[in-house]
């Protein structure tokens, strides 16, 4: 797909990896819609672009939020040609410390809001007289399920079986269906214990700009399916084909991520 020009959705637009994604969707000449509940941040991000684009403080996890969206695409006379399922939260605990509103928090905004939000906009995608596409933002996590992530893990595997069967539903439309999967990023959706956790492990986190890069270079070369970092892209292969080499291999690191969890648990309880 060719970026300029192209009015292009983003949402979570003022996170770590969104807002890298805008600055260089701006760079190519698109024309963005940009979503966030962050106004603060949203402003900021704004005022730093070059190009004339539509910020939007809305909750699109609600159907109110999502009305008002497609109310403003509709009426734009040239249509709109993308939507980046960027917005997403991260949960840090073992599955018997699971706080049942954090975890509804992780599966409504990782899976139920893209879910709803794409159904909402895919009229106006499929009315376009030119291919137009969608992307989803998972994780290597949505391939391989990593003790301590029970929560975020579930949702990322839920959206990459979304994505799988919108990208076949939709295979006799002009509409494509892109599935990214970044590893580790240094972002601030990675609270202390899991960034602390990493540099333990030795777990390579990637800078958002190169993720934002690598995302847009999916969306440019349509690739369907993407997975981000070596030896990730390695260990999702060995995950399908032999998981329990993974077992084996996560087994060993088990200690060292109860520890950070358990540690994340004692931050938040003191949070609340």
């Amino acid at each position: 797909m060719k970026i300029k020009d192209k009015t292009i959705i983003l949402t979570g637009a003022a996170g770590g990896i969104g807002s890298e994604i805008a600055k260089q969707l701006d760079q190519s000449g698109a024309k963005l819609i940009l979503i966030d509940l962050n106004e603060s941040a949203l402003k900021i991000l704004t005022l730093a672009l070059n190009g004339q684009h539509t910020a939007l403080t809305l909750n699109v996890a609600t159907d109110a939020g999502r009305d008002k969206l497609v109310e403003h695409c509709a009426s734009l006379p040239q249509g709109i040609d993308c939507l980046i399922n960027s917005a997403g939260v991260m949960d840090f605990s073992f599955a018997d410390e699971l706080d049942s509103k954090r975890l509804e928090r992780v599966m409504n905004i990782n899976v139920v809001m893209p879910i709803l939000l794409t159904k909402a906009l895919l009229p106006l995608l499929k009315k376009q007289a030119t291919a137009t596409s969608i992307v989803n933002v998972g994780s290597t996590f949505g391939s391989i399920g990593y003790p301590g992530f029970s929560a975020y893990c579930s949702s990322k595997f839920a959206l990459r079986g979304f994505t799988e069967t919108l990208r076949r539903e939709l295979s006799d439309s002009t509409v494509s269906v892109l599935y990214i999967a970044p590893r580790a990023a240094a972002t601030k959706l990675n609270n202390d214990a899991i960034t602390e956790m990493n540099k333990e492990l030795k777990t390579a986190m990637d800078r958002p700009q190169l993720v934002a890069s690598k995302i847009i270079a999916t969306l440019k070369k349509q690739k369907t399916i993407s997975y981000l970092g070596w030896p990730e892209k390695l260990f999702v292969r060995i995950n399908n084909l032999f998981p329990k080499i993974v077992d084996n291999a996560l087994k060993k690191q088990l200690s060292v991520i109860r520890h950070y969890a358990q540690q994340n648990q004692q931050q938040n309880q003191k949070e609340h």
